[in-house]
C-alpha cells in the first residue's frame, strides 16, 4: 500500500480495534481483538490492563504493517471512558485490575458521600454514582496494600484507557488525557476546566497521580520506535461517545446521536452553553483552540450487553445478527418486556438497586419472544432519555443519528423511529467512534479539512415513523410499568 492514511485506535469495552482510513474515508486496513471480561463478584466488572494494552497494540501493529508506518499521517485515540487503571510509575505494572465503567462495587462509597452529591453535580455535571472514575480510584487506593502511601509519594499514575495505552505507546514519555475523558472522572470541574481540589480532598485522591489535560486535538507525543517501528504522531483523543458525536457532525442544533454498543449512549451537543438536567449528565464534548463544547448525555448501562447475555449466558442465539429475524417472525411483542438492569439502571433512573426483569411470559412464550423483548428494550431506553432531553431543552429533537453494532438491526431502527416519532438516520460507516477519533486527528494534522471530513459521514438509510402514535404510546407505557417493577430490588 502506498497512500496516505489516518489511523484510529478504538479502545472498546469488550475488544480493541485499529482502522486506517484513506482520504476518501474508505477503510483500507482494519484489525480487531477481543479481551476477557472478569466478574470476581456480583456487580463487579474488571479487565486486565495488560490484556487491554496487549490487544490494542496487536491491532495497531496489524494495521501499521498493512498500511505502512511511513504512510500514516497520525493516530487518533478513542476509548471506553470511566474505566480506571492505576499503575506503578517506575515498573509500568498495574497495581490492580482495571475497574470497568459498568462495575458497581463503589455503591457503599457513594452512599457514604451522599451529602456531597450536590457539589459533585454542580462542579462536574455528573451524579455521585459508581459509574464514574473517582470512587473507583478511591477504592483501589483504599483496598490495595500500600497503594495510598505510594500514591502520596508520587510513585503511582492514574488513567482511563486512553491515558494507559498512550503512556505505553510512548514508552512512558506521555501521561496525559483530554477534557472529554477528564470530565468523566468525577474530579474534573467542567466550569473551570481543571481537576478540582475540593473534590480530590473529598475522595482522598492525591493530585500527583493525575494526568496532564491537553486539548482534544493536541499533539500527544510520538509512538516509540520499539512499538511501531517508526515514530508516528499521536494527535487527537476523545472519549468514545464524544468521538461518535464528533463524527455525526453533532454540533447541529436539534440533532442527537445514539451509540448502540455494550451500553447505549445518547448525546446532543449544547455548544458553549452548559445545560443542566436532574436526570442526565452534563459533560464536555471536546475542547480545541476554538473553545470548549459541551454536551448533554444519557448513559444507558445495558444495550448490546443484553444481546451478549442472550448469546453467552442463556444461549438462545448463536450471534446477535439472528435477533432481527427472530423479532420479525412475530406479529407483536405479546406484552412481554425485558428490563436489562444487570448492574442497575442508568439514565434517567440512576437506580443502583434495580435488577434485570423479564415479565409477561406464559407457557406460549418462545425464545423469539425473549429475543424481541431484549431488542425492544434498547429502543425503550433511548426513548426514556430522549424525553428527558426534551424537558432540558424545552423543545423536541428533530432527528436521531445512530451508530454501533446493533444499529445494523433494521427491526430495532424502525421500532426506534416509531417510538420517538421522528427520523432515525443510519450512516454508511457505523464504526463512528473510530471515525470520530480519526477525524479530530486528521483535521489537526491537516490530512482532512473539516469540510472534507463532513462529506465522509454520509447517510446510508433513513427510518421514518410508521406505527400509529397511540400504539407506540401504549407500548411505551407498558415499558414504564415494567421498569418500575425492576427498581429497588437489590
Amino acid at each position: 500500500m502506498n497512500e496516505k492514511v489516518v489511523v484510529a485506535l478504538d479502545l472498546g469495552t469488550t475488544g480493541n480495534r485499529a482502522i486506517a482510513f484513506n482520504k476518501r474515508g474508505e477503510t483500507v486496513a482494519k484489525s480487531y481483538y477481543e479481551f476477557p471480561q472478569y466478574f470476581p463478584e456480583p456487580g463487579w466488572v474488571e479487565h486486565d490492563p495488560l490484556e487491554l494494552y496487549g490487544t490494542a497494540l496487536k491491532a495497531l501493529k496489524d494495521v501499521v504493517a498493512e498500511a505502512g508506518a511511513q504512510n500514516i499521517s497520525s493516530i487518533g485515540i478513542t476509548n471506553q471512558r470511566e474505566t480506571t487503571v492505576i499503575w506503578d510509575k517506575k515498573t509500568g505494572k498495574p497495581i490492580y485490575n482495571a475497574i470497568v465503567w459498568q462495575c458497581r462495587r463503589t455503591e457503599k462509597i457513594c452512599a457514604e458521600l451522599k451529602k456531597y452529591s450536590g457539589i459533585f453535580k454542580e462542579k462536574t455535571g455528573l451524579f455521585l454514582d459508581p459509574y464514574f472514575s473517582g470512587t473507583k480510584i478511591k477504592w483501589i487506593l483504599d483496598n490495595v496494600e500500600g497503594a495510598r502511601e505510594k500514591a502520596r509519594r508520587g510513585e503511582l499514575l492514574f488513567g482511563t484507557p486512553d491515558t494507559w495505552v498512550l503512556w505505553n505507546l510512548t514508552a512512558g514519555k506521555t501521561h496525559a488525557t483530554e477534557p472529554s475523558n477528564a470530565s468523566r472522572t468525577l474530579i474534573y470541574n467542567i466550569n473551570s476546566l481543571s481537576f478540582d481540589k475540593e473534590l480530590l480532598e473529598i475522595l482522598s485522591i492525591p493530585a500527583g497521580i493525575l494526568p496532564q489535560v491537553k486539548d482534544s486535538d493536541a499533539f500527544f507525543g510520538l509512538t516509540d520506535k520499539s512499538v511501531t517501528g517508526l515514530e508516528i504522531p499521536v494527535r487527537g483523543m476523545l472519549g468514545d461517545q464524544q468521538a461518535s458525536l464528533f463524527a455525526h457532525n453533532g454540533w447541529e442544533k436539534g440533532t442527537a446521536k445514539a451509540t448502540y454498543g455494550t451500553g447505549i449512549f445518547m448525546l446532543t451537543n449544547t455548544g458553549d452553553k452548559l445545560v443542566s438536567s436532574p436526570s442526565l449528565v452534563s459533560t464536555i464534548a471536546s475542547k480545541t483552540a476554538e473553545g470548549v463544547s459541551y454536551a448533554l448525555e444519557g448513559s444507558i448501562f445495558s444495550g448490546g450487553a443484553a444481546v451478549q447475555w442472550l448469546r453467552d449466558n442463556i444461549e438462545i442465539i448463536g450471534s446477535g445478527a439472528e435477533t432481527e429475524k427472530m423479532a420479525c417472525s412475530l406479529e407483536g411483542n405479546d406484552n412481554i418486556y425485558f428490563v436489562p438492569a444487570f448492574q442497575g439502571l442508568g439514565a434517567p433512573y440512576w437506580d443502583s438497586n434495580a435488577r434485570g426483569l423479564l415479565i409477561g411470559i406464559t407457557r406460549k412464550t418462545s425464545k423469539e419472544n425473549i429475543a424481541r423483548a431484549v431488542i425492544e428494550s434498547m429502543a425503550y431506553q433511548v426513548k426514556d432519555v430522549a424525553d428527558e432531553m426534551k424537558k432540558a431543552f424545552g423543545a423536541e429533537l428533530a432527528k436521531l443519528r445512530v451508530d454501533g453494532g446493533a444499529c445494523a438491526n433494521n427491526f430495532l431502527m424502525q421500532f426506534q423511529s416509531d417510538l420517538l416519532g421522528f427520523p432515525v438516520e443510519r450512516p454508511r460507516i457505523i464504526e463512528t467512534t473510530a471515525l470520530g477519533a480519526a477525524g479530530i486527528s486528521a483535521i489537526a494534522s491537516g490530512f482532512w479539512s473539516r469540510e472534507e471530513f463532513q462529506k465522509v459521514m454520509s447517510v446510508e438509510r433513513i427510518f421514518r415513523p410508521a406505527m400509529n402514535p397511540e400504539k407506540a404510546a401504549s407500548l411505551y407505557a407498558q415499558w414504564q410499568k415494567a421498569v418500575e417493577r425492576s427498581r429497588s430490588w437489590a
